[in-house]
C-alpha cells in the first residue's frame, strides 16, 4: 500500500520510535561526528609525528583490519549471551582509552610506531565488537515496524557525519595537528557511554546457552551460507566494498598525482557526494514502501554497482572535478537507500539467538576482505598502471550486481522476513553496511 504523505510526515519522525531510541540514536551521532573529524589521523600520526615509511603506513592499515576482526571474531558468541548494552558502553570506553593514549604518548615523548599498531587494533576490535551489540539491542529497543525507519536515521546520521566531519577535521589539524583530533575522537565515544547508559528501558533476557555449546565461532557463518537470501547478499556485500575500498587509494594517487589536484578538491570530491548518501537515506521509506525489500535491494544493489568503473575515465581540470563529484554523488545515493533496507532485512530475518554472531562474522569478514582488495588494487597499479587499477575495481564493483539475491527462492526468503514479524519492512532504515 503506498502511504498517504501523512504517513510518510510521521514515518520520518525519530520521535515515534520512543525516547530511548532518541537516546540511542544521539549517543551514536556524537561518536559519529567524533570519528568522522578524526577519520584517517592514525595514519596521519604515523607520516608526521614519526616519519615513517609507505610501507609502513600501508601495514598499520592492513593490520588494523586484519588483527582487529581476529581477535573481535570469539567475541561474537561471547556478546550473544550477555546483555548488550555494558558491551556497547565497554567498546566505547576501550576506544576512547586507546584513542586518547595517543596523544597523552606525544606530549610526553614516547609515542611508537607499535603503539599506533596497537591502537589500531584496538580500535577496530572494539567497532566490530559495537556492531555487533548494537544490532541485537536495536532490534530489541524498537518495534519490528520502526526497524527500517531507525536503520535510516542511523544511515542519515553517517552520511552527514562523513559529509561535514572530514573537512572539519582538516581543519583542525592544521590549526592544532593530528593528536588533537584524536582526542576529539576519544572523548566522543566518552560522551557515547553516557548515552548508551542513559537508555532506561530495560533489556530482553539473552539467550541461554544450550548445553553442550561452546564457542560456536562458526555458527554466523553457518547462519549465513545457509539462508537463500542472506546468502547472496553476504557475497555481494564481499566484493562490492572490497572493490570500493580497492579503488580509494588508487583515486587519491591518481587525482593528487596524476591529474595534480589540490588537497582541498580531493577533500571536496571525498566530503560532498555524501550528500546523495543523505538524500538516499530519506528515501528508503518510500522506496520501500512502493517497491518492497526485494525490489529495492536488487533495484539499488544494481544501479549502485557501474559508477565506480566510470572513474578510471575521470579527465583533468574542473570538468574532472564535476565528473568526479556527479559520479560519486549518484554512487552514494544509490548506496544510501540500499544499506538501510539491507540492514532492516538481516536484522528481521536472523534469529535472535545468533544475530551478534551473523553480524560479527559479517563485519570480521568485511575487515578480512578489504586489505586483500587494496592490496590486489596496488599489485595491479604497480603492474600496470593507477587508471587501469580503477578499471579492475570497477568490473568487480558492476559484477556484485550478479550476486545480489536475483532468485525465486532467495525472493521467498525476503518476502519471509519482511512478514517474519507481522508487518512488512518497506512499511516499517540503522545500522551499515556492515
Amino acid at each position: 500500500m503506498i502511504p498517504s504523505p501523512t504517513d510518510e510526515l510521521t514515518a520520518e519522525r525519530p520521535a515515534g520510535l520512543g525516547d530511548d531510541f532518541r537516546r540511542l540514536w544521539s549517543a551514536y551521532a556524537v561518536s559519529a561526528a567524533g570519528s568522522a573529524v578524526g577519520a584517517g589521523a592514525l595514519p596521519l600520526v604515523a607520516v608526521l609525528a614519526l616519519h615513517v615509511s609507505t610501507f609502513q603506513v600501508s601495514l598499520l592499515a592492513a593490520l588494523s583490519a586484519l588483527a582487529g576482526a581476529a581477535i573481535a571474531l570469539p567475541l561474537g558468541s561471547r556478546i550473544e549471551y550477555r546483555t548488550k548494552r555494558p558491551v556497547m558502553m565497554t567498546a566505547d570506553l576501550v576506544r576512547c582509552v586507546a584513542l586518547a593514549s595517543v596523544p597523552v604518548a606525544a606530549v610526553f615523548g614516547t609515542l611508537t610506531y607499535a603503539q599506533l599498531c596497537v591502537v589500531g587494533v584496538v580500535q577496530m576490535a572494539a567497532a566490530i565488537a559495537f556492531g555487533a551489540a548494537a544490532t541485537a539491542n536495536l532490534k530489541g529497543l524498537v518495534s519490528s515496524a520502526g526497524r527500517l525507519r531507525a536503520a535510516a536515521h542511523f544511515g542519515t546520521t553517517d552520511w552527514i557525519s562523513q559529509t561535514a566531519g572530514p573537512p572539519l577535521g582538516g581543519l583542525l589539524i592544521g590549526a592544532c595537528g593530528a593528536t588533537v583530533t584524536m582526542a576529539v575522537d576519544a572523548f566522543s565515544f566518552l560522551l557515547s557511554a553516557v548515552g548508551v547508559r542513559a537508555i532506561r528501558r530495560p533489556e530482553p533476557a539473552p539467550p541461554m546457552r544450550s548445553a553442550g555449546q561452546r564457542g560456536e565461532l562458526a555458527a554466523g557463518w553457518h547462519v549465513i551460507l545457509r539462508h537463500p537470501g542472506l546468502r547472496p547478499l553476504f557475497w555481494n556485500s564481499l566484493l562490492f566494498s572490497g572493490a570500493v575500498m580497492m579503488s580509494s587509494p588508487l583515486l587519491a594517487v591518481l587525482m593528487l598525482r596524476n591529474l595534480h589536484y589540490a588537497p582541498w578538491q580531493y577533500g571536496l570530491a571525498l566530503g560532498l557526494p555524501c550528500v546523495g548518501g543523505v538524500l538516499g537515506s530519506r528515501c528508503t521509506n518510500l522506496m520501500s514502501r512502493r517497491l518492497g525489500a526485494h525490489r529495492t535491494l536488487l533495484l539499488f544493489g544494481v544501479v549502485r554497482a557501474p559508477w565506480l568503473l566510470l572513474l578510471a575515465w575521470v579527465p583533468a581540470g574542473p570538468v574532472g572535478l564535476v565528473f568526479l563529484v556527479v559520479v560519486d554523488t549518484a554512487l552514494l545515493f544509490a548506496a544510501g537507500v540500499f544499506n538501510p533496507t539491507f540492514v532492516a532485512y538481516r536484522m528481521t530475518a536472523t534469529p535472535d539467538e545468533v544475530l551478534a554472531r551473523v553480524v560479527t562474522a559479517w563485519s570480521v569478514s568485511i575487515k578480512a576482505a578489504q586489505p586483500l582488495a587494496i592490496v590486489l588494487g596496488g599489485a595491479v597499479a604497480a603492474f600496470a598502471d593507477v587508471r587501469t587499477a580503477v578499471a579492475v575495481a570497477g568490473v568487480l564493483c558492476l559484477a556484485s550486481g550478479l550476486l545480489l539475491p536475483w532468485r525465486q527462492d532467495s525472493e521467498v526468503a525476503l518476502a519471509a522476513g519482511e512478514e517474519a514479524e507481522g508487518t512488512p519492512i518497506g512499511a516499517a532504515r540503522s545500522g551499515t553496511s556492515e
